[in-house]
């Protein structure tokens, strides 16, 4: 595939360079600052970009706000987040905007090449791949989303069920209430978190990464 790499530091770019050249991959782009980062998915058109969070100008999240200003102008373009730190904020407003082509994976918990190689497949093929430590921080320290404040409570029930993965039918007989009746509660969740169909996300995953990433969530 055609990859772009986005790292302040030329000894990780090089060294990534070498390896998936040698997996038979092309490096279409190099860049050294996020400011250069939406310019260049724009001009080479990347089948994925890899990049690092804590790059110039500031040295934060840089990183991944230029991953959400390319995925506000090309919502589907593969992006794989490789980096040494997990910011909250900045990953969760990512992972909002939608989860497919979307990976976060911790350079130092990257033990093997094989799966490294294989996670860029999975981003590239429109899966979401993310670290299991990612995964922990998001849910620990969420943002606050004050669209949850206007769900009933029995949709909040809901939301707790659906965001562990459950079916409507699974979320009816945990329930005692009727398919038709968790149906009715989706529909005014999506609605009250302005979900809307779409083939570039699953609207039960934005869903549930809103529910889990919000500290509020088990307010009475």
């Amino acid at each position: 595939m055609r990859i772009l790499i986005a790292d302040d530091s030329a000894l990780l770019r090089t060294g990534l360079r070498l390896l998936l050249e040698d997996a038979g991959h092309t490096i279409v782009a190099e860049v050294a600052t996020a400011s250069e980062i939406p310019a260049a998915v724009a001009e080479h058109q990347p089948d994925l970009s890899i990049l690092d969070v804590r790059m110039p100008p500031g040295y934060i999240d840089d990183g991944l706000r230029a991953a959400i200003e390319v995925r506000a102008a090309q919502p589907t373009a593969p992006i794989l987040v490789l980096s040494q730190y997990v910011e909250q904020a900045a990953a969760a407003k990512l992972f909002r905007r939608g989860t497919r082509g979307l990976g976060y994976l911790l350079k130092d918990r990257v033990a093997d090449i094989g799966t490294f190689l294989d996670a860029l497949e999975q981003v590239r093929g429109g899966a979401s791949v993310l670290d299991p430590e990612v995964v922990a921080q998001l849910l620990v320290q969420g943002q606050a989303d004050d669209r949850l404040s206007l769900l009933t409570a029995r949709e909040r029930d809901v939301m707790a069920l659906l965001a562990e993965g459950m079916s409507n039918a699974g979320i009816a007989e945990q329930l005692v209430v009727t398919e038709g009746a968790v149906e009715k509660h989706v529909r005014s969740i999506f609605e009250k978190l302005d979900l809307q169909p779409s083939t570039d996300w699953n609207r039960r995953v934005q869903a549930a990464i809103a529910w889990l990433t919000d500290p509020g969530r088990l307010r009475p």
